[in-house]
């Protein structure tokens, strides 16, 4: 932390999730506001994953051969623009129906698949390797840490100073971050003489992280998880229809877990995991499904509260483990495009497991959704331990060793 560009792109990293987070929350409290239906919700992740998906491994390989802080600049203002554009829509200054409103999620999704790889690829450009595994633990924390007072911005302030005002103040956030990134005094990687074909490009990206067992394993592994794991996304409705609170309880059920992994990613950055770090891995993913199950038995707002923030905890185990391995074994010239590929398997597995959970709700009713996804997630870890022992054996000192 005494490191001036490393706490600035830590206040890159904060204040980006911070704006999209309460965009989030404020959105989803919208939308099931007006219609009452769940699938709505989950039709609000398959409106920013499409996109991502489009744009993901183009803007990869941009972060691998442009500067990237002015990509983060870019990608910045458009982030800005998507709760200006919503807020014009609930204000009626753009006329249209409650579709309009997936317009901006759009942008939304193609924005954000540029801020990881763009951190991903200045994070080893601020730190020196040594210190990778600690640097992961603490940009776990601040990114926990934003996702518990996103949505509890987001949901607190919807009452005091309206849905659109909320929106104001993530854009807000968007630009705030411009700041941030021209702070920092990083070397750039030196300009290619000879740059390969775009398709040719990605497809090298693709083929380094298909072939390495241990990070494929790992992302297979969160992708999964948190595809079927994806409870939170139905909070709007189990606050409606199950715990009967207003819109400050679901600023508490969302920022329930990410305050779990902010107490998880605190204890990591002084007790780094190295032996029997997939050991780890494996049985904290478990953790997670367990977790889901007992969520959606729950009737009990408090509890089910507690239980998301056990959730959270064992997500800030995985996800610690999984930018640490991500980390040690990228080199660096591939490191946007290895970010934008472990986007696809995780960042928009959010997305998608939104769309499914919504969609399951809709088949199913709420709380069998939940349980079954929970059990789904338990499966996963199952398999995973059966099919990737190289993963169960691993033992960080030796991959910072031999990446």
């Amino acid at each position: 932390m005494r490191n001036r560009n490393f706490r600035a792109l830590l206040g890159y990293r904060i204040c980006t999730i911070l704006s999209y987070q309460i965009v989030a929350v404020t959105v989803g409290w919208h939308i099931y506001a007006e219609t009452g239906n769940p699938w709505m919700l989950g039709l609000v992740g398959l409106a920013e994953v499409l996109p991502y998906f489009c744009v993901a491994p183009f803007a990869g390989y941009l972060v691998d051969h442009l500067p990237r802080r002015r990509l983060g600049m870019v990608a910045a203002t458009g982030l800005a623009l998507t709760p200006l554009l919503l807020a014009l829509i609930v204000l009626d200054v753009i006329a249209g129906s409650i579709w309009l409103l997936y317009l901006p999620i759009v942008l939304t999704g193609m924005v954000r698949a540029f801020l990881g790889p763009v951190y991903n690829a200045l994070f080893a450009r601020v730190l020196p390797r040594e210190q990778y595994v600690r640097g992961a633990s603490l940009g776990s924390i601040v990114f926990q840490s934003a996702l518990v007072l996103g949505p509890a911005i987001g949901g607190l302030l919807i009452a005091p100073i309206g849905i659109p005002g909320v929106f104001v103040l993530a854009a807000v956030l968007a630009l705030t971050v411009i700041v941030f990134l021209a702070r920092m005094e990083v070397t750039e990687p030196a300009p290619r003489l000879q740059r390969e074909p775009v398709f040719a490009s990605i497809a090298d990206g693709a083929r380094f992280v298909f072939g390495h067992q241990i990070l494929l394993a790992a992302l297979a592994l969160d992708m999964f998880a948190v595809l079927f794991g994806g409870a939170i996304s139905l909070a709007p409705a189990f606050i409606h229809d199950i715990l009967d609170y207003g819109p400050e309880g679901l600023g508490i059920l969302r920022g329930a877990p990410a305050l779990g992994a902010v107490a998880m990613g605190i204890w990591l950055a002084r007790n780094p995991i190295q032996r029997n770090a997939g050991r780890v891995l494996l049985i904290a993913v478990a953790g997670f499904g367990l977790c889901m199950i007992g969520f959606g038995l729950s009737t009990a707002f408090w509890l089910s509260a507690f239980l998301l923030l056990l959730s959270g905890m064992c997500d800030g185990v995985s996800v610690v483990m999984r930018s640490t391995i991500m980390q040690l074994a990228t080199p660096d010239h591939m490191r946007g495009r290895v970010s934008s590929i472990n986007g696809l398997f995780v960042g928009s597995s959010n997305e998608i497991g939104a769309f499914y959970m919504g969609s399951m709700a809709r088949l199913l009713g709420l709380v069998p959704a939940v349980v079954l996804g929970g059990f789904m997630t338990l499966g996963v870890v199952a398999v995973t331990a059966k099919k990737a022992p190289v993963l169960r054996r691993l033992d960080l000192r030796e991959l910072a060793r031999h990446p």
